[in-house]
């Protein structure tokens, strides 16, 4: 029998300086770890140990995905939590997207030492409740990304050409982001450790303004807003990747000393 993951998009695991804060890297809906792969590098090339997981239903096949649940997911984030605690007690959840989305919901369960969240929404454009778009799905499996180019919205097309995640959306798995989103807009304000959220003002796939809506309903009291421009939604492999990594390390840094 084949192996089920997709090649170059396995979960990844990275060692780094105990002393240091681990990281937890949670890519996004329909992705896989890879994105979320060389931000891994920056951040462990300046000691920390990375994680990247593999969240259920990804990498592998769409069906895969619809058949999983969002509990799939925040259990696939609880998982690489507690491989990470046996390398580190102090743990960042760093997610793009939908992992931003599980990065914040899960720092009010996890102890988190913080989260860095990147191209996250608040909400989806459509405003289906997920009921509908349960029922929906027994009749329309899936769904196009984008009419346009599969390149379109990014500004590194070599970066995207070896960009893995599944050209279609399975519509019973939005359901359950829908759901999921619900209740991180219902945890945000119980939220109280360090947050950087970051955002391309490029960005064509999740709304600009989810950032500051986002931000303000944070409870947390140490909490930052970058802006990038000249890329995509995939902040993490697009051409303003170094500005984001930088920030990132950055932040993490910041918050590892003024914890210690």
């Amino acid at each position: 029998m084949p192996l089920q993951t997709i090649s170059t998009a396995e979960p990844f695991f990275l060692p780094g300086d105990a002393s240091k804060l681990a990281c937890l890297l949670i890519h996004g809906f329909t992705g896989t770890p890879k994105e979320m792969r060389w931000m891994g590098d920056y951040l462990n090339a300046r000691g920390h140990a990375c994680l990247g997981v593999r969240l259920a239903g990804h990498a592998t096949r769409p069906k895969d995905m619809a058949r999983s649940r969002w509990t799939d997911w925040t259990a696939s984030v609880e998982d690489g939590y507690n491989l990470l605690r046996g390398v580190s007690d102090r743990i960042f959840l760093v997610g793009l997207s939908m992992g931003g989305v599980l990065s914040l919901l899960m720092s009010t369960r996890l102890d988190a030492a913080g989260v860095v969240a990147m191209s996250t929404p608040a909400e989806l454009p459509a405003p289906y409740p997920a009921w509908t778009m349960k029922a929906l799905s027994y009749f329309k499996t899936y769904i196009r990304k984008s009419r346009g180019a599969p390149d379109e919205g990014w500004f590194d097309k070599e970066a995207w050409k070896d960009h893995i995640s599944y050209p279609l959306n399975p519509i019973r798995s939005a359901a359950e982001l829908q759901t999921m989103l619900g209740r991180m807009r219902s945890a945000l304000p119980k939220v109280n450790v360090p947050v950087l959220l970051i955002h391309s003002k490029d960005d064509t796939y999740v709304p600009s303004d989810s950032m500051p809506k986002i931000y303000a309903r944070l409870g947390a009291s140490d909490k930052e807003m970058l802006w990038v421009t000249g890329s995509g939604h995939v902040v993490t492999r697009d051409a303003a990747r170094g500005q984001v990594f930088e920030a990132a390390a950055a932040f993490v840094q910041r918050v590892a000393k003024s914890t210690k």
